[in-house]
């Protein structure tokens, strides 16, 4: 039995969700395709479909083969390209990570179109705030801002955000805007659990120096939307970036406070494991992703200046 061929067929039965379905598509009998499966799970010892009359289903076994299966083929593929001396197309599948409030505003976007362009891809996203471990997560790249984690990882600048310090109108009227970082002191201050910072707020001064800030107040959590939301409430000041807070801002439900002393920009990384064996789908999507965060900051700018 060519192992290869019968992963091909393995792939195509599932995706197809039938023998039938994966034989006419692959121009052969259904019993020679059934043939294939069964010589495969005999060779594993496992069965990787419930098979009834109506429907096929992976078994929680052939779940873990096919993700194995699909990745291994691409990477097949790539290297056949390689070798051909061809610019290796985009395929299998990338897994990859991102924070949430970025993975809903940006990423989503950026990915349909990707996927759109290379159907041959497959995306298996993880959104989380928190810097989960790259190689035990078993994830091809992660999206950060801000902070990059361990030093072992690589990271490749693809953009730019800005943090904002915003409040609620309500909120503003009943205590005074802060004019200083020191203002602070005497306002509530809703924290973020994973400011690389911790209670601190940073600031640029007007000669360029690096202000600090402890600050405290009602409320504490990992989620950077939920504090927007708290702030819009009125229940205090939350500090986050633009891509968070600023359609709150346009909306009205939140005003921008002490943009003069604005820390430095916060850099977007890619981030992977290592430089050597990079898929294209990992190399593609960095690309992508670069361009299409550019062109939003550019379309930000002219929609500011129109």
């Amino acid at each position: 039995m060519d192992r290869i061929e019968a992963m091909t067929i393995f792939t195509k039965v599932v995706e197809l969700g039938s023998f039938a379905a994966a034989a006419e598509h692959l121009k052969r009998s259904t019993s020679a395709v059934s043939r294939q499966v069964a010589q495969l799970e005999t060779l594993l010892d496992a069965r990787l479909l419930h098979r009834t009359t109506r429907r096929l289903s992976l078994t929680e076994n052939g779940r873990a083969y096919y993700e194995r299966c699909v990745q291994l083929l691409a990477d097949i593929a790539e290297a056949e390209e390689l070798a051909g001396a061809r610019d290796p197309k985009p395929r299998g599948t990338l897994r990859l990570t991102a924070p949430i409030s970025f993975g809903v505003s940006h990423l989503a976007p950026a990915i349909a179109a990707y996927v759109a362009r290379f159907p041959a891809v497959r995306v298996d996203v993880a959104l989380s705030d928190r810097q989960v471990d790259l190689i035990e997560e078993g994830l091809d790249l992660a999206i950060r801002v801000g902070e990059v984690g361990s030093q072992t990882l690589v990271a490749r600048p693809i953009g730019q955000a800005r943090l904002m310090i915003a409040a609620a109108p309500a909120y503003l009227a009943a205590h005074g805007e802060p004019r200083h970082p020191d203002d602070l002191a005497r306002h509530a201050c809703l924290t973020y659990a994973y400011a690389s910072e911790g209670l601190n707020w940073v600031f640029r001064g007007p000669e360029g120096e690096r202000i600090k800030v402890p600050v405290r107040g009602p409320a504490h959590a990992n989620s950077g939307p939920l504090l927007a939301e708290l702030a819009a409430q009125g229940l205090g000041l939350t500090s986050a970036p633009d891509f968070i807070l600023q359609p709150l801002i346009d909306s009205g439900r939140l005003v921008e406070v002490l943009g003069a002393w604005r820390a430095q920009p916060l850099t977007i990384y890619a981030v992977y494991p290592t430089r050597r064996h990079l898929s294209a789908a990992v190399r593609g999507f960095v690309g992508h992703l670069s361009d299409w965060l550019a062109n939003a900051c550019a379309g930000k700018k002219t929609g500011a200046q129109t």
